[in-house]
């Protein structure tokens, strides 16, 4: 394509003047004159029956006419500060500008000749066949390097575009870091144009309403599951009454890539069910703020929450689960705000059951034993609870029971937000007992928790349970002198087991996984294993 000896004959015969010159109007006569040859050769040889076989298609006049493109646009478009001109790829297209203009000035004197001799032979039938090969020859070549300077440009734009998006992420970051008056402007930079919202009556509204409030932005995809939708629902409209004014706005992060109707409909269809604020338009968010999303506040695909106060400070980059457990006594959902209520919930019962058992309370103020339970195998439940019944009977112990089911979202979501803390040593008690009941939850045996209200709770898994209800009789006369729970956690402890295998399994989805975990039951340090599963429901 660029051969070396004419690179060096171009460069010892033509020395630079150090001259700053406007190729743009040399460049403008160079394309007339290509596309004015074959027009001319048209009318030149009307009523002729002459014709050369290298005019009859324009090969060589797009292949000239897209090479002096290529050139324009490299020479005159791309230099820029984000494009520098002594960096690759310009550098590159850069050193090959004169070969290019070279070939292409060579191909309009050759088509010139051309033009010259079929004006003078014009009723004549000729085939000047040397003349033929060196126009197929120089299309050939200029084709050629219209390839390569395309590449080059490609290259240079996608530079370009990346350059320009990490400008506005750095300018979104300045915003977000620098102290501003209300919220106003970091809600404004984050969408392309002047955005209107949807307010909760789906009503077209500016987004000045938001000014100097709250405001919740809720990032997700468009799979955003309606139990999560349904679970944030009912703490919004709680938030009137609990007397707290915030609101919501949804920002779906979705790929800027043509989608079909159905992925329109989806984005539609998911925010006509939300009652807070919504977009009109799903890609009405800059790229440059989408990266940020991801890349600062940590998005990836589980939906997230970050707070904004009403001047525009990020109170928490995701106060969803602190939402979900705390509900609106989390308000203004803070961080600061989140560990003072962990501070003053020192055990996990109390946050794992609320909503639960809307009987809890009068249950405990009757001193009756409650005992939580879950698992998946029903010869388990029915032969645990059957058993269990009949030991509360002959005791004379009142006793409630309530089924939990398997593995629930509050859990996971106290473990997260625990997480996000980066409190998953072993020396935070709410951890401790949260391995202690996921890690039950996990295990195919079920699990049972017995508490009563005073402060007396003990857990084990399903089998060893069990099997000390089979053998109450052993501890039958100790339950009577110190009551139900000591009783049963002095048999347990006395009767370990053999062994015991704790699984717990822990959403993979972001980078708050512990490296190290210690077994809930004996304190050793457990085995790390991946687990990949498919649960289509």
């Amino acid at each position: 394509m660029f051969d070396d000896a004419k690179n060096k004959q171009i460069l010892s015969t033509h020395v630079p003047e150090d001259r700053v010159v406007n190729v743009k109007s040399f460049l403008r006569v160079i394309g007339n004159v290509l596309r004015h040859i074959i027009p001319n050769i048209n009318i030149d040889m009307k009523g002729g029956s002459g014709h050369i076989d290298a005019f009859d298609d324009q090969t060589n006049l797009s292949a000239d006419d897209g090479a002096l493109d290529a050139l324009q646009k490299i020479c005159c478009e791309l230099p820029s500060k984000y494009v520098p001109i002594t960096e690759p790829p310009l550098s590159a297209a850069k050193a090959h500008i004169h070969t290019a203009t070279y070939w292409i000035i060579s191909s309009v004197v050759v088509c010139a000749r051309q033009i010259t001799g079929v004006v003078g032979m014009r009723h004549e039938s000729t085939k000047l066949t040397s003349e033929a090969l060196e126009l197929s020859y120089l299309a050939h070549k200029i084709s050629c390097i219209h390839e390569y300077l395309h590449s080059q440009l490609r290259l240079c734009e996608e530079l370009k575009k990346d350059k320009k998006l990490m400008e506005a992420f750095e300018d979104f970051k300045r915003t977000v870091d620098t102290p501003q008056v209300d919220n106003l402007k970091i809600l404004r930079d984050i969408f392309c144009k002047e955005q209107n919202l949807l307010n909760p009556d789906k009503t077209e509204v500016y987004i000045n309403v938001l000014r100097r409030k709250y405001v919740l932005l809720l990032i997700s995809n468009l799979d955003i599951s309606q139990e999560e939708i349904r679970v944030l629902e009912l703490v919004y409209k709680e938030r009137v009454s609990s007397g707290h004014n915030y609101e919501i706005l949804w920002l779906p992060i979705v790929d800027r890539i043509p989608r079909n109707d159905d992925y329109l409909r989806k984005f539609s269809d998911q925010k006509l069910i939300m009652p807070w604020y919504t977009l009109t338009h799903q890609f009405s968010i800059k790229p440059a703020v989408i990266k940020y999303i991801r890349e600062v506040w940590g998005f990836v695909k589980k939906p997230i929450a970050v707070t904004l106060n009403p001047q525009g400070k990020v109170l928490c980059t995701n106060a969803l689960n602190m939402m979900w457990i705390w509900r609106n006594s989390a308000f203004p959902f803070s961080i600061g705000k989140e560990e003072g209520l962990w501070k003053d919930k020192p055990s996990t019962l109390e946050l794992l059951v609320r909503r639960l058992e809307p009987n809890l309370p009068t249950w405990v103020s009757q001193e009756k034993v409650v005992c939580f339970y879950g698992g998946v195998k029903m010869e388990w439940i029915e032969s645990f609870t059957t058993k269990t019944k009949e030991v509360a009977e002959a005791l004379d112990t009142g006793l409630e029971m309530v089924y939990v089911g398997k593995k629930n979202a509050r859990e996971l979501n106290m473990w997260d937000t625990k997480a996000q803390q980066r409190k998953t040593n072993a020396t935070d008690g709410i951890m401790q007992e949260l391995k202690t009941f996921l890690g039950f939850d996990d295990s195919k045996n079920g699990w049972a928790m017995f508490y009563n209200g005073s402060g007396e709770m003990m857990k084990a898994n399903g089998q060893k349970v069990l099997k000390s209800m089979k053998s109450s009789d052993q501890w039958e006369k100790s339950a009577k002198q110190t009551g139900f729970i000591p009783a049963l956690r002095k048999h347990l402890e006395e009767n370990p087991g053999d062994n015991h295998c704790t699984r717990l399994i822990l959403p993979g989805n972001d980078d708050r996984i512990p490296e190290k975990v210690q077994c809930a039951e004996c304190s050793r340090p457990m085995e790390l294993h991946f687990l990949y599963r498919c649960c289509v429901k």
